[in-house]
């Protein structure tokens, strides 16, 4: 089983089924293309010329969700989803809202060469209505589940799911672009999990081998 990824300063899709990889304990290779400088050889992997890409018993499954919610069909015991139906709906209504929507975060706080998700420098917050809204909406969301459903852990519905996997790139654009969540509406829940996202083992590995 062979993960191809895009570089891991900057990959944020990359990143998300990576770590859901990691949580099943899977046993995988990881091969990292530059998505820019090697657009030839990503095109012969990928058929959506995009990554990330899961090689796995003669199929490429492309797309993180879609290699995430394969990852919860062969190891159910990982338990990659909440077992409380009404938090398996809104977990997983959380992360297709991560993975489909908050454009304006996105573009404003982009991750590139020059903003890494892991480098000790700094960006100036942005500004702009649009990803004000973004990160208003992140905050009321992480402030609700954790309220309602995050009892039995530090994570977003208790366990680590793939809601958390999918949220993780989004602490790190808060944390790089020292964006105050407190002056969008967070009472200290959402900068606590923002802060339990970013001391995750698995997310520290990542972040170790992309300094290398």
């Amino acid at each position: 089983m062979e993960l191809i990824i895009g570089p891991r300063l900057y990959s944020t899709w990359s990143l998300r089924p990576w770590l859901v990889l990691k949580r099943c304990g899977a046993d995988f290779t990881v091969r990292e293309i530059d998505i820019h400088a090697d657009r030839e050889q990503l095109l012969q992997v990928s058929p959506s010329g995009l990554v990330p890409l899961l090689q796995v018993d003669g199929e490429t499954i492309w797309d993180s969700m879609a290699i995430s919610v394969w990852c919860a069909e062969r190891w159910p015991e990982a338990r990659l989803w909440p077992a409380d139906a009404h938090a398996r709906w809104l977990a997983r209504s959380a992360a297709c809202e991560m993975h489909g929507g908050f454009m304006a975060l996105r573009t404003d706080c982009g991750m590139g060469p020059d903003h890494t998700m892991v480098g000790p420098d700094r960006s100036p917050p942005p500004t702009g209505e649009a990803v004000e809204r973004d990160i208003r909406r992140i905050v009321a969301l992480w402030t609700d589940m954790r309220a309602r459903f995050g009892a039995g852990g530090q994570y977003l519905f208790g366990d680590w799911s793939i809601a958390d996997a999918f949220f993780t790139p989004v602490a790190t654009r808060f944390r790089h672009y020292q964006i105050d969540l407190a002056a969008h509406g967070d009472d200290g829940t959402a900068a606590a999990y923002r802060d339990v996202l970013l001391a995750q083992p698995d997310f520290l590995e990542w972040s170790a081998d992309a300094l290398r």
